[in-house]
């Protein structure tokens, strides 16, 4: 699976640019599952944050693209239907729009529902994150972004990739998402990690990672 992980979602040129080249096409020949999961862990989301995700109203560019068309992927509900039923629908999908809230949820989900399973095998597919759509592709989020205590009772996510995110970077509406911060969370990591604002987001194609940014970014190794 080709992988488009953002802070902000599609928020300029540059990141819409990658996601056209990573589709192969233009964006009003693919079709969309939008997946607004992750919000139903996080303490700060809401009913209404998740409808505004899936309507294209949210300020994370994402459902408001211009897709050829657009569907609704709740990983909740997936395990009550059979895979026979929905696994369809993934595979005909171009691009599976994820939203943010809290990673280790939406990991849950993904392993609970079958999806993280069926990944490796989705080999043309774009999967675009926007925060925790993005930092649940990575081996571990850090204690600062658990809001959800999974069963586990750890911060790992899917480990997809081989490096963390560290959203939000110099975020006014959130001052937590400080780089000193960022530094100190990184400190905290076992492996690389990424701190990227919301201008920025990171493609990995065949593992290969490569950062697009017309914002602000840092790279700890």
């Amino acid at each position: 699976m080709k992988l488009l992980l953002t802070s902000g979602g599609v928020t300029n040129v540059s990141i819409h640019a990658a996601l056209v080249s990573l589709l192969g096409r233009s964006l009003g020949e693919c079709s969309a599952l939008c997946i607004p999961t992750a919000e139903y862990g996080h303490p700060m989301c809401t009913p209404a944050s998740a409808w505004r995700f899936v309507a294209g109203k949210s300020p994370s560019p994402m459902s408001d693209l211009g897709w050829k068309s657009i569907g609704l992927l709740e990983l909740t509900a997936l395990p009550s239907i059979g895979k026979e039923r929905w696994e369809s629908w993934v595979r005909e999908a171009d691009v599976l729009l994820v939203d943010g809230g809290d990673a280790c949820y939406l990991s849950h989900w993904m392993v609970q529902s079958g999806l993280a399973a069926l990944l490796p095998s989705l080999s043309e597919s774009v999967w675009v994150g926007v925060s925790a759509g993005s930092m649940v592709m990575t081996p571990r989020i850090g204690q600062d972004f658990v809001n959800w205590k999974s069963p586990s009772g750890n911060d790992s996510a899917l480990g997809v990739v081989n490096f963390s995110i560290f959203p939000h970077l110099d975020n006014k509406f959130m001052p937590e998402n400080s780089l000193a911060n960022a530094e100190r969370w990184a400190a905290g990591m076992d492996g690389p990690a990424y701190a990227i604002d919301d201008q920025t987001a990171i493609t990995v194609v065949g593992g290969a990672a490569e950062v697009v940014s017309e914002g602000s970014w840092k790279f700890f190794p």
